[in-house]
């Protein structure tokens, strides 16, 4: 589980920022807190508000740009074996604050977690010809740090990394470890690192996903056990019922597809979508079977998401999410805020972005789950909660918001645009 992420000279954000999941001492909305330990308690979910071009989407694309850079250097790449991925391709580009005249200031990132009961800590900075810093910390305790290419070990860890000190200034030195250590200490000093991001780390990118769609009608964005395990598709099956989009069930045949260009054929699982067809007195007479590129996007959008979901409540996890409510009707979007909410749920969290107003209310979240984005006019980008502000329990935040109190709102300048001439 997350506990926070901090950012550095990364796109619109050029002073450090740091999404903090960590709860506050409110006593609304208990079930939304998961106790970690004495000390810990996390946030089951954290909104992200702001206006358009506030660096909402920024503060994904950082998450989303640390867990690629670090697995882009690995030599075993990440694979995620329950989702298809095989036909997504993604660049991964180093892009800082551009509205300075100094652009030779490193890019910083830094994340801490908890994973099988260990919290982890590990971060860099960078430029996009080097890594200049690195540090590693398992429980408060130091692995490494990295200055340069000079490294420095805990005492745990020395005499098991102490050996691979030769580090080329262009990579990261966990990417070292990952390609020269043994099983056992690769097990021992990464397995809880890289486990966290296989399993539990899942970012879900607007841009991303409109490429599917477009492309390929959300096909890639199926999970394989959709097609292996009938209790986990019953239960995407629940869902789709209960959203009320007309699906029946979802049926997964094996089929032989021919390539056009070559001739090869090849067998393929494909999983359509199930609806009751009715005859003139209203009476269901059959069902009629329907390729996903004949499905609503909005439709299409929500199985992609109910699939990631299912699995972070069942194995625990992060879901970061941007825009999630674009093309979801608002009930749906609060559908999937509750589930996350619920006190069934003790070990997943969502983060996702959206300008959906109508869940900006105290009865769907705390003070300190709603976070708001804001530039300044130098194009700087900032977070704060609303827990930050003095901002009463029983506020009506949606309103409140609205009228510029909490900011992070578009300012216009009407008399600009209409020469001080507004009808009505």
């Amino acid at each position: 589980m997350l506990i926070m992420f901090k950012v550095k000279n990364y796109t619109s954000f050029k002073k450090e920022s740091i999404l903090d999941m960590r709860s506050t001492a409110y006593v609304q909305h208990a079930s939304h807190v998961i106790k970690i330990d004495e000390k810990t308690n996390l946030l089951k979910t954290a909104a992200l508000f702001g206006a358009n071009a506030s660096g909402k989407s920024n503060i994904i694309s950082a998450l989303f740009f640390f867990e690629q850079y670090v697995f882009s250097q690995f030599i075993n790449k990440k694979k995620n074996s329950d989702i298809d991925v095989s036909e997504q391709q993604v660049k991964i580009k180093l892009e800082p604050f551009m509205l300075s005249k100094n652009n030779n200031v490193a890019s910083e990132f830094d994340i801490i977690f908890i994973h099988n009961n260990k919290q982890i800590q590990y971060g860099f900075e960078c430029t996009a010809k080097e890594v200049l810093n690195e540090w590693y910390f398992i429980d408060d305790k130091k692995v490494y740090e990295r200055k340069g290419t000079v490294i420095t070990y805990g005492n745990k860890y020395q005499k098991i990394l102490s050996a691979y000190k030769k580090i080329p200034e262009e990579r990261l030195y966990l990417s070292v470890l990952e390609y020269f250590l043994d099983d056992e200490s690769k097990e021992s000093v990464l397995g809880d690192f890289i486990s966290f991001f296989i399993n539990e780390y899942n970012v879900f990118s607007e841009i991303l996903f409109e490429s599917t769609v477009n492309k390929l009608a959300g096909s890639v964005m199926l999970s394989k056990k959709l097609v292996d395990n009938q209790k986990y598709r019953e239960e995407v099956e629940r869902y789709l019922r209960l959203i009320d989009v007309g699906i029946k069930s979802l049926d997964v045949q094996t089929e032989v597809i021919t390539n056009e260009s070559t001739g090869k054929e090849k067998k393929k699982n494909v999983v359509r979508t199930v609806h009751v067809i009715y005859d003139e007195s209203g009476k269901a007479a059959g069902e009629k079977y329907l390729d996903f590129q004949q499905e609503s996007t909005g439709t299409i959008r929500f199985l992609a998401y109910i699939q990631n979901v299912i699995e972070m409540i069942d194995k625990g996890g992060v879901f970061i999410v941007d825009e999630m409510s674009a093309r979801l009707h608002p009930l749906l979007t609060k559908l999937i805020v509750d589930i996350f909410q619920a006190s069934s749920n003790t070990k997943a969290q969502l983060i996702f972005t959206t300008h959906d107003i109508s869940l900006l209310n105290n009865n769907q979240f705390r003070r300190d789950e709603v976070i708001f984005v804001d530039k300044n006019e130098h194009g700087e980008s900032s977070l704060y909660a609303l827990s930050d502000l003095k901002v009463r329990e029983d506020a009506t935040f949606s309103k409140d918001y609205l009228q510029g109190k909490y900011g992070a709102i578009p300012i216009f300048n009407y008399d600009e645009l209409t020469g001080g001439e507004i009808d009505g």
